[in-house]
């Protein structure tokens, strides 16, 4: 049993009250199984409205199914997904994507979880060459598993460079709503508007219980991910309960709010743990994630009260994570305790 989870991750945070309520009234009466009812239509139309109304839209049940299903349709076994090494595809998905796909992963070393385009020219060789894999996919994570946040000219950028070398974008996007409201940018703003081909677009780390969502901004891309969704084991029998959850945390802008509220506790943090003798904040703190080095012999002292994850052991990085309900009370309670061990 864990001490107190505040800042391990924001999945451990549960699941926002109105977002409850939704699967509740979701809960009153028998619907059609598999996506054909009303909660379903209705946050596939709060989809289009926020990504357009050409996006289609895919509910599954965990955050690794959705990146191998939108990688799989972008690429194929003897091709090549290009990403930075510590994406979620290469260092914590225990080889899905190779093995589900069976393409294989190049994954660029990056100080701040970010690629550039220079990082996508370095990959492409032996282009048209039978002996090697051939590039296909450009994959990015917003924000970053460094909690830093792409601009949208960054994403143009690399979109470009994917295009003129005939590979596709696609975009983890599980913190994506800590990124837009970070920017105070709408979601198309840093998905469909700079060329994104393929989101997976992340609930459970923003309030919602295991739902996700892969979005496909090229219609002909999506003719059969029914069908690969089914195969795939990741087809919702009882749709209307993600569907429910999505509708609540698109409409009103709880998305917004919660991924708001979870970024300025970070914030927070970053300010008051960065006064403490010993810390040294590492990443730029741009979305609801922390990166501090500390002292290595005080570590175990720091996670007597309040359990986080040790990022990079070595180097004594730890990483603090904020979430939609994480309170101020609870930041300056953990800043305390960071004092007293480290005075």
């Amino acid at each position: 049993m864990h001490p107190s989870p505040h800042f391990a991750s924001d999945n451990t945070a549960g699941i926002h009250p109105e977002v409850l309520a939704a699967i509740a009234a979701a809960n009153t009466v028998h619907a059609v199984a598999y996506g054909s009812d009303v909660w379903t239509a209705t946050a596939i139309d709060r989809f289009h409205e926020h990504f357009g109304p050409e996006a289609e839209v895919f509910f599954v049940f965990g955050g690794t199914g959705a990146n191998v299903l939108g990688l799989q349709l972008l690429a194929r076994p003897h091709e090549a997904i290009i990403c930075a090494d510590s994406a979620h595809i290469h260092a914590d998905e225990c080889g899905a994507p190779e093995r589900f796909i069976g393409c294989k992963l190049l994954a660029v070393p990056s100080r701040d979880g970010k690629l550039r385009p220079t990082d996508i020219a370095s990959q492409l060789k032996g282009i048209g060459n039978e002996h090697h894999v051939q590039p296909r996919v450009v994959s990015v994570t917003q924000a970053t598993e460094y909690g830093t946040v792409y601009r949208p000219d960054e994403l143009g950028a690399l979109a470009e460079v994917a295009r003129r070398h005939g590979l596709r974008l696609h975009m983890d996007g599980a913190r994506l709503a800590n990124a837009a409201a970070s920017l105070e940018l709408p979601l198309r703003a840093i998905t469909a508007e700079v060329g994104v081909d393929v989101l997976t677009f992340g609930g459970t780390k923003n309030g919602l219980l295991g739902a996700e969502a892969v979005v496909v901004f090229d219609p002909a891309l999506a003719r059969d991910f029914r069908y690969q969704r089914k195969q795939a084991m990741q087809l919702p029998s009882k749709m209307r309960f993600l569907g429910a959850q999505f509708a609540a945390l698109l409409g009103d802008d709880l998305w917004r709010r919660n991924a708001e509220n979870a970024n300025r506790m970070a914030r927070l943090l970053a300010d008051l743990a960065g006064q403490v003798p010993g810390v040294t904040i590492t990443q730029p703190v741009e979305a609801n994630a922390v990166f501090a080095t500390v002292p290595r012999d005080r570590m175990a002292a720091l996670l007597e009260r309040f359990f986080f994850y040790v990022w990079d052991e070595p180097r004594t990085e730890v990483r603090w994570m904020a979430s939609f309900d994480t309170t101020e009370e609870d930041v300056r309670a953990f800043a305390r305790h960071l004092q007293a061990v480290l005075a």
